[in-house]
Protein backbone atom coordinates (compact mmCIF):
# COMPACT_ATOMS: atom_id res chain seq x y z
CA UNK A 1 0.00 0.00 0.00
CA UNK A 2 1.23 3.49 -0.82
CA UNK A 3 1.82 6.15 1.83
CA UNK A 4 -1.30 7.97 0.60
CA UNK A 5 -3.38 4.80 0.92
CA UNK A 6 -2.11 4.12 4.45
CA UNK A 7 -2.76 7.72 5.50
CA UNK A 8 -6.25 7.65 4.00
CA UNK A 9 -6.97 4.31 5.69
CA UNK A 10 -5.94 5.71 9.08
CA UNK A 11 -8.14 8.74 8.39
CA UNK A 12 -11.04 6.45 7.46
CA UNK A 13 -10.65 4.50 10.70
CA UNK A 14 -10.47 7.64 12.84
CA UNK A 15 -13.47 9.17 11.04
CA UNK A 16 -15.57 6.02 11.40
CA UNK A 17 -14.78 5.74 15.10
CA UNK A 18 -15.60 9.43 15.59
CA UNK A 19 -18.90 8.92 13.77
CA UNK A 20 -19.73 5.89 15.88
CA UNK A 21 -18.88 7.62 19.16
CA UNK A 22 -21.00 10.57 17.99
CA UNK A 23 -23.81 8.13 17.24
CA UNK A 24 -23.66 6.88 20.82
CA UNK A 25 -23.91 10.47 22.09
CA UNK A 26 -26.73 11.30 19.65
CA UNK A 27 -28.69 8.22 20.76
CA UNK A 28 -28.78 9.58 24.30
CA UNK A 29 -30.75 12.61 23.14
CA UNK A 30 -27.93 15.03 22.35
CA UNK A 31 -29.10 16.04 18.88
CA UNK A 32 -26.06 18.21 18.11
CA UNK A 33 -24.02 15.01 17.82
CA UNK A 34 -25.91 13.99 14.66
CA UNK A 35 -23.63 16.38 12.77
CA UNK A 36 -20.62 14.38 13.97
CA UNK A 37 -22.32 11.14 12.89
CA UNK A 38 -22.89 12.39 9.35
CA UNK A 39 -19.48 13.99 8.92
CA UNK A 40 -17.66 11.03 10.49
CA UNK A 41 -19.23 8.44 8.23
CA UNK A 42 -19.06 10.63 5.13
CA UNK A 43 -15.34 11.24 5.64
CA UNK A 44 -14.74 7.57 6.41
CA UNK A 45 -16.27 6.40 3.15
CA UNK A 46 -14.64 9.19 1.15
CA UNK A 47 -11.25 8.14 2.49
CA UNK A 48 -11.97 4.49 1.74
CA UNK A 49 -12.58 5.53 -1.86
CA UNK A 50 -9.12 7.12 -1.88
CA UNK A 51 -7.55 3.94 -0.49
CA UNK A 52 -9.26 1.76 -3.07
CA UNK A 53 -8.33 4.25 -5.80
CA UNK A 54 -4.69 3.65 -4.89
CA UNK A 55 -5.13 0.01 -5.89
CA UNK A 56 -5.50 -1.58 -2.45
CA UNK A 57 -7.52 -4.81 -2.31
CA UNK A 58 -11.07 -4.33 -1.06
CA UNK A 59 -11.05 -7.38 1.23
CA UNK A 60 -7.85 -6.32 2.95
CA UNK A 61 -8.85 -2.65 3.27
CA UNK A 62 -12.31 -3.44 4.56
CA UNK A 63 -10.94 -6.00 7.01
CA UNK A 64 -8.40 -3.58 8.46
CA UNK A 65 -10.95 -0.76 8.61
CA UNK A 66 -13.61 -2.88 10.28
CA UNK A 67 -11.30 -4.63 12.75
CA UNK A 68 -9.57 -1.43 13.82
CA UNK A 69 -12.95 0.29 14.13
CA UNK A 70 -14.36 -2.47 16.31
CA UNK A 71 -11.30 -2.60 18.56
CA UNK A 72 -10.90 1.16 19.01
CA UNK A 73 -14.64 1.71 19.46
CA UNK A 74 -14.86 -1.01 22.12
CA UNK A 75 -11.95 0.49 24.05
CA UNK A 76 -13.29 4.05 23.77
CA UNK A 77 -16.76 2.82 24.70
CA UNK A 78 -15.28 1.42 27.90
CA UNK A 79 -13.30 4.59 28.66
CA UNK A 80 -15.94 7.18 27.72
CA UNK A 81 -19.21 5.46 28.59
CA UNK A 82 -18.11 2.83 31.12
CA UNK A 83 -19.62 0.06 29.02
CA UNK A 84 -18.39 -3.47 29.73
CA UNK A 85 -15.23 -4.81 28.10
CA UNK A 86 -14.95 -8.34 29.40
CA UNK A 87 -12.21 -10.88 28.88
CA UNK A 88 -14.36 -12.71 26.33
CA UNK A 89 -14.94 -9.46 24.45
CA UNK A 90 -11.21 -8.74 24.51
CA UNK A 91 -10.52 -12.22 23.15
CA UNK A 92 -13.01 -11.53 20.36
CA UNK A 93 -11.16 -8.34 19.45
CA UNK A 94 -7.87 -10.24 19.39
CA UNK A 95 -9.40 -12.90 17.12
CA UNK A 96 -10.77 -10.24 14.76
CA UNK A 97 -7.38 -8.55 14.52
CA UNK A 98 -5.70 -11.93 14.01
CA UNK A 99 -8.14 -12.79 11.25
CA UNK A 100 -7.42 -9.53 9.45
CA UNK A 101 -3.69 -10.18 9.73
CA UNK A 102 -4.21 -13.61 8.15
CA UNK A 103 -6.20 -12.03 5.31
CA UNK A 104 -3.38 -9.53 4.76
CA UNK A 105 -0.76 -12.29 4.76
CA UNK A 106 -2.86 -14.34 2.38
CA UNK A 107 -3.26 -11.41 0.02
CA UNK A 108 0.51 -10.88 -0.07
CA UNK A 109 1.02 -14.50 -1.11
CA UNK A 110 -0.93 -14.11 -4.34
Amino acid sequence: MSALAITALIGAIVSEVAGTISLRRASSGEKRWWFGVGIGYLLAFAMLVVVLGQGAALGVVYGIWAAAGVAITAILDRLLFREPLTGIMSLGIILIVGGVLLIELGAQGT
